[in-house]
């Protein structure tokens, strides 16, 4: 009887969860235009700072854990997140929530750019969008950065952040295997701070 009465307790506090869930993925999908590098901060916006599902530095863990592996970004972290707050249904809640604003908006908008793919107005939609997406990359970077300090310090950080400059853009090296020798290096290296806390 009383496991009936908690289970009727928790259904509306489910209800609301998977709806913050979808609502939270929908705007994404919906305001994500440039693809995955614009969809990230927007995940963080909803995710860290509206519903406060976890912090900076667990969405920074989970971003660079989905970076080294295939497949898109904001699909990649849609499922997880969505399967961390709300379980199976979260996932799938989550994951349809950020896929069924692209396909509509796909197929009503390139019927509308095909149809008027010369006009100016058509041209320069996409410059317009590039700006905005490059400012909102900027800010979350910058949320990197602080975040990074905090655990790394300025030195470690900089190094980081330098090293990984130079890989990427001068030595062609792809993102993913940086990604994957960071994450190595982090789980070989023993936290510092832990062991201070310890003594």
């Amino acid at each position: 009887m009383k496991k009936e009465l908690l289970d009727e307790q928790d259904k509306p506090t489910q209800l609301r969860l998977q709806t913050q869930l979808f609502l939270a993925f929908f705007r994404v999908g919906i305001l994500g235009y440039g693809g995955g590098p614009a969809s990230i901060p927007l995940i963080q916006k909803e995710v860290v700072e509206k519903y406060k599902w976890m912090d900076d530095e667990e969405f920074s863990d989970i971003l660079a854990l989905g970076n080294a592996l295939p497949g898109p970004i904001a699909t990649k972290m849609a499922g997880y997140i969505g399967w961390r707050v709300g379980g199976l249904i979260g996932l799938l809640v989550a994951i349809f929530a950020t896929i069924i604003p692209t396909i509509v908006l796909m197929i009503i908008f390139l019927n509308v750019l095909n149809a008027y793919k010369d006009k100016p107005w058509v041209q320069g939609i996409s410059a317009a969008v590039v700006p905005v997406v490059g400012v909102m990359l900027g800010v979350i970077t910058l949320e990197f950065i602080k975040s990074s300090k905090i655990t790394l310090g300025w030195a470690q950080m900089l190094i980081v952040l330098i090293g990984s400059l130079i890989a990427i853009e001068f030595l062609g090296i792809h993102p993913a295997i940086i990604i994957v020798i960071l994450l190595c290096y982090a789980l070989l290296t023993p936290n510092k701070k832990k062991k201070k806390c310890d003594l």
